[in-house]
């Protein structure tokens, strides 16, 4: 793969894992490329990378290549063409009594204990509910990356949050913490319908909302938030219409 450069055009080499158990679809095995560890990341390389349908865990960006299957597709928001559906205006009407507090992407002992609450109520015993401060912070945050997160606040409590890169002209959803209940709440929907709503205060064109599985129920919420692309065979098409109220 290869960069323009204000000067020339760099290469930039991917690496791959070996083969593991797929964590989403029980029947596959993954592989994962990813970009090299060394290469001198900054906004404007990633900002090309998530048009390619790649994404960031860390300092790492990365995209499934797994053998033999192409399940896993890049999905995003079109800011401009946004209509939530009925339940998500609900959604968003019952929470005009949050406040949304921009933080630094820094270590802060109630965003950790937010953080495990969440693996525990979402994936316990899965080896994710027991994490360390060191890996939260790795695995949310990358030196060279614009990251803000989001808190979602209920007076003086912490209900939930989201940790967003701005990456001029995009910005890419990143991970969204939210402490189990109250569900009335919809903490989950809130938080990309607020993502959403902020790009377009940015100008920003779209929002990022990660790798979508079809076959994976746990990410079936992402096509409920229309329309939305999917990057599939090297361009962003449409995603079917369906899935509105």
């Amino acid at each position: 793969m290869t960069i323009p450069g204000p000067a020339q055009r760099r290469r930039l080499l991917l690496y791959a894992t070996g083969e593991h158990s797929c964590s989403y679809l029980d029947d596959r095995l993954a592989r994962t490329a990813f970009v090299d560890p060394e290469y001198p990341l900054d906004n404007e390389t990633y900002a090309m990378l998530l048009r390619q349908g790649m994404r960031r865990s860390g300092e790492f960006v990365y995209q499934p290549s797994c053998p033999g299957c192409a399940a896993c597709l890049s999905l995003r928001i079109p800011v401009t063409g946004f209509r939530p559906n009925r339940s998500q205006r609900r959604c968003w009407k019952r929470n005009q009594d949050l406040q949304v507090v921009p933080r630094p992407p820094v270590f802060d002992k109630a965003h950790f204990a937010l953080y495990h609450r969440y693996l525990a109520h979402r994936h316990p015993g899965s080896g994710m509910d027991d994490p360390q401060p060191e890996r939260f912070m790795e695995f949310l945050t990358a030196g060279w990356a614009k990251t803000v997160f989001y808190e979602f606040r209920d007076g003086p409590g912490r209900l939930g949050g989201a940790v967003a890169d701005r990456v001029s002209p995009r910005v890419g959803a990143g991970y969204t913490l939210l402490r189990p209940g109250p569900p009335e709440r919809g903490l989950g929907t809130l938080s990309i319908l607020w993502q959403v709503r902020e790009a377009e205060r940015l100008g920003l064109p779209h929002v990022y909302l990660g790798y979508w599985i079809a076959e994976a129920p746990t990410m079936r919420y992402k096509t409920r938030f229309r329309p939305a692309e999917v990057y599939s065979g090297g361009r962003w098409t449409p995603l079917d219409a369906g899935g509105t109220d």
